[in-house]
């Protein structure tokens, strides 16, 4: 962990793009409470195969007029050159400097992955088309992509990523601290030094975690499944435990020497600021950990 020790800490928070009126007045709403911490950003993600596109700009050039720097995700699967490079322009115009560039997924149905199909092909184009005109994050993975090869083919795929031009990562969220400690020092041993911020899933619906875990690789360790099946339907006390589940491996990641903390919001307030307030995250330029 020595290497991410050397990076100032940045704290942000994700929201996917609202389908409705309706969507659109909560997240302004959620965005309104979480600006009042002050993160150091915001992300919105973008849909497989750019299938919520117009939602995210509008959702990400609305944010970042409201004085909080916001990130799109882009995603290569399913898009054009052309198409991304006038993404790339229009958030150029709009004063975005912050891009989360990944592979994305593949739609049912499409027959065709692409121009460019992986996350480093990617991170090459924008740096050939815009320069040094963005600050790009990608993703990593400690507990590996569900669909890499092997262990090693996946912090190949990384390093790529890296030597395209990413400046900055977000993992996957995991509830296994140890998996985030060892992707460390194995890109360490590779000479892989650029902040892994590590992404944290707040804990508010079993039935949907496990969804969300199954679809993505994430671990959910066999004593946190057993103890959220112990509470049933009592939404309460599965809230309240991964609350204090999460607080405590938070401040072991801080204490660690973390980046900092990309808090998956799933558009909700409470169950990310409530991790936030309990690290006393809102005098974080006093906290020593």
């Amino acid at each position: 962990m020595q290497s991410q020790k050397q990076f100032k800490r940045r704290f942000s928070f994700e929201f996917f793009p609202p389908k409705t009126d309706k969507g659109k007045e909560k997240l302004q709403g959620v965005r309104d409470q979480l600006a009042g911490v002050n993160p150091d950003f915001f992300s919105v993600t973008f849909g497989a195969g750019g299938s919520t596109r117009d939602r995210t700009l509008e959702t990400v050039i609305n944010l970042h007029k409201q004085g909080i720097s916001t990130a799109p995700h882009i995603s290569c699967i399913g898009s054009t050159k052309e198409s991304i490079a006038e993404l790339l322009d229009l958030y150029r115009e709009n004063g975005i400097n912050r891009i989360v560039a990944l592979r994305g997924d593949m739609p049912s149905g499409m027959g065709s992955a692409g121009e460019l199909r992986y996350a480093n092909e990617l991170v090459g184009f924008i740096r050939d088309h815009s320069g040094d005109a963005f600050n790009i994050e990608v993703a990593a993975y400690p507990e590996f992509h569900p669909q890499a090869r092997n262990a090693e083919e996946d912090l190949k795929n990384f390093a790529r990523k890296v030597e395209a031009g990413a400046n900055s990562a977000i993992t996957q969220y995991f509830f296994n601290i140890d998996s985030y400690f060892y992707l460390i020092d194995r890109l360490e041993r590779m000479n892989v030094t650029i902040p892994v911020v590590p992404g944290i899933m707040p804990i508010v619906n079993y039935s949907n975690l496990v969804r969300f875990s199954d679809m993505c690789g994430a671990e959910i360790p066999r004593w946190v499944r057993k103890q959220l099946e112990a509470y049933g339907d009592d939404s309460e006390s599965i809230r309240k435990f991964g609350e204090d589940m999460l607080t405590e491996m938070c401040g072991k990641l801080l204490e660690a020497g973390a980046p900092g903390l990309h808090f998956y919001t799933l558009n909700q307030v409470e169950p990310s600021i409530s991790i936030w307030k309990n690290l006393g995250l809102g005098e974080r330029d006093k906290i020593a950990f």
